[in-house]
C-alpha cells in the first residue's frame, strides 16, 4: 500500500517538469523523502522478487576463465551467449568466488600501486572483495573487508589516493578506511579476511545513525565526503559532510552544506574550468533528485551554493562526471528514473545521457543529450580521456565517444564505440531489454592497462577490454 498510495502521488504531480526548480515539487515530493522513499521501495520489490528466484545464489555461475572474444555481435563461453560490441571478455568470477556469502554487488573501484600493479575493491552485500587484475586480465582474488555492521544492498566504494573509503546504508557502518598497500604482499594462495577492529588505517563513526548512501572522495586535498546520509531531519539534511582524513586514524568533521537538502552523489574537484572567478576554488557538482546543484565548498565552515538548474524529464537526478577534470567546461548526469516513470526524453525507455554546459558555475545549462538505441536503465558513469563508461544496469556496460561535445554540445557527434552486456535474461524483452533494476551497478575504467572492470548484482565480476583501434 506504501508504493502503492506514492505512486499516486507521483501522478499527481507529474504534469509539472519545469527548468527551473519547482519549489513546490521538490518539498513535497524531493525534500520530504517522498521520492526516495517511492525509488527504495521499488528497488527491493524487484530484488525480493528475483532473490526469491535464487538469481543472487552466485554459485550457480560458472567461472569464465578462457578469453571470450566478441564476433559478430556476441562472445561466446560455453553455454553463455553474451551480446557485445568491439569488447571481449577476459574473466568472470562469480561473488561466491571472491568470498562472499551472500552475494549481491554494489560500487567498485580501482587502485593502481606505485609499481604499476592494478588491483580492485569488489562491493558486496556482505563487504568489500579485494583483486588484483593481473598482467593477463585475470582476476586474483586476495581477500575482503567484512561490513561494519549489517548486511546492505547499498555499498559505496571510492579512491582517496592509497586509501579505499566505503560507506553503506545500513546503520551504525559508518565509513570504514582501508588502506590498499596491505594487499601487496599477500599470496593469493591464502587470502586474508581483514578485520574491522585491527586492519582500518582509519574509520569515521560521526553520521547520523551511522549509515550513508554514497561516499565522494577528492584525492587533490585531504578531504572525503558523505552524501545522502539519512535521516534528513538531522542538522545536515542529509547534503555533503565534510570529513578531514589528514590523519586517516582520527576523521574529523569541520561540518556539512546542507542548503539544497538530499545529495545523492556528488563529484568533488578543485576548479580548473573557464569561469575564472573561481579559478581554484574547490567545487562540488551535486546530483541532488530534482536538480544539479553546484556548491564552492573551499570554506568547509561557510560553503555556498553557486546554482540549482533542473532540466527538461527530471524524475530522479542521480550521477554524473564532469567531461574534462583540467577543463571544466562540460558535465554528462544521468536521470535513474527518467525511463522508468517515461517522462521528458526517457518517455521511449531508452537510457538518456544529459549534456551540460557548466562554463558558469552560476549559470548551468542543459545542451544536448545522447539516447542510448537499447531500452533499459542508466545508473554510474564515469569519463576518462574522452570516453565515457556507463554502467545501465540490464543493458550492460557501454562505452562512448564522448570526445565531439565541446565542438558540438548538442550531443549529435556522440556514439556508442563499444558495449557488453552482463545480463543476458532480458535480451528477449521488446527492445531487448527491460526497464528494471538488474544487471551491472558500477563500473571501474581508470586503469592504463585498458583493463576494464564491471560489478553485477546478480552474477559477480567481470573483467573487460576494449578491442584495438575501437577508440579510432
Amino acid at each position: 500500500m506504501f508504493v502503492q498510495s506514492v505512486l499516486l502521488s507521483l501522478s499527481a504531480l507529474a504534469g509539472a517538469r519545469e527548468i527551473a526548480k519547482n519549489q513546490f515539487k521538490a518539498a513535497s515530493l524531493y525534500d520530504s523523502g517522498v521520492r526516495h522513499a517511492n525509488n527504495v521501495a521499488l528497488k527491493q520489490e524487484t530484488w525480493a522478487r528475483l532473490e526469491a528466484q535464487g538469481v543472487y545464489e552466485s554459485s550457480q555461475y560458472a567461472e569464465i576463465a578462457a578469453i571470450a572474444e566478441c564476433n559478430n555481435g556476441t562472445a561466446v563461453s560455453g553455454a553463455d551467449t553474451f551480446r557485445c560490441k568491439n569488447i571481449d571478455l577476459y574473466h568472470f568470477l562469480p561473488h561466491a568466488s571472491l568470498g562472499s556469502t551472500r552475494g549481491f554487488g554494489s560500487s567498485s573501484w580501482g587502485w593502481t600501486s606505485k609499481d604499476g600493479r592494478e588491483f580492485i575493491a569488489i562491493g558486496q552485500s556482505d563487504g568489500t572483495a579485494f583483486a588484483e587484475i593481473s598482467k593477463e586480465g585475470k582476476l586474483v582474488y586476495l581477500g575482503r573487508l567484512p561490513q561494519y555492521s549489517t548486511p546492505s544492498s547499498w555499498r559505496e566504494i571510492r579512491a582517496q589516493n592509497d586509501l579505499m573509503i566505503i560507506g553503506s546504508e545500513a546503520q551504525n557502518h559508518g565509513i570504514q578506511i582501508f588502506d590498499m598497500k596491505k594487499l601487496l604482499t599477500i599470496d593469493p594462495a591464502k587470502p586474508v579476511t581483514f578485520s574491522n577492529s585491527k586492519d582500518l588505517a582509519g574509520w569515521y563513526g560521526g553520521l547520523p545513525v551511522g549509515r550513508t548512501h554514497n561516499v565522494v572522495t577528492n584525492p587533490a586535498t585531504n578531504f572525503i565526503y558523505s552524501v545522502g546520509a539519512q535521516p534528513r531531519s538531522d542538522k545536515c539534511k542529509s547534503g555533503i559532510i565534510f570529513i578531514d582524513i589528514s590523519d586517516p586514524s582520527n576523521p574529523t568533521s569541520p561540518g556539512c552544506a546542507s542548503a539544497d537538502g538530499y545529495v545523492h552523489d556528488a563529484q568533488c574537484l578543485i576548479y580548473k574550468g573557464p569561469d575564472t572567478k573561481y579559478l581554484g576554488k574547490e567545487i562540488c557538482y551535486g546530483y541532488n533528485e530534482d536538480s544539479l546543484t553546484i556548491y564552492d565548498v573551499t570554506d568547509k565552515k561557510a560553503p555556498k551554493i553557486l546554482s540549482i538548474t533542473s532540466y527538461e524529464g527530471a524524475a530522479y537526478t542521480h550521477q554524473g562526471s564532469v567531461l574534462d577534470p583540467e577543463n571544466q567546461q562540460y558535465l554528462l548526469l544521468d536521470d535513474e528514473y527518467d525511463e522508468y516513470d517515461k517522462v521528458g526524453p526517457g518517455i521511449p525507455g531508452n537510457p538518456i545521457t544529459y549534456i551540460w554546459d557548466i562554463s558558469s558555475l552560476e549559470k548551468p545549462k542543459q545542451t544536448g543529450l545522447y539516447r542510448s538505441e537499447a531500452k533499459g536503465v542508466d545508473h554510474n558513469q564515469y569519463v576518462y580521456n574522452g570516453f565515457a563508461y556507463q554502467s545501465n544496469y540490464g543493458t550492460g556496460f557501454r562505452v562512448l565517444d564522448v570526445r565531439s561535445i565541446p565542438q558540438d554540445p548538442t550531443g549529435a557527434g556522440v556514439k556508442e564505440i563499444g558495449f557488453f552486456d552482463v545480463y543476458p535474461e532480458d535480451d528477449n524483452q521488446p527492445g531487448g531489454g527491460a526497464v528494471d533494476f538488474v544487471g551491472t551497478w558500477s563500473s571501474y575504467a581508470g586503469f592504463k592497462s585498458g583493463f576494464l572492470f564491471v560489478n553485477t548484482m546478480e552474477r559477480g565480476a567481470w573483467v573487460l577490454k576494449l578491442k584495438d583501434g575501437a577508440k579510432k
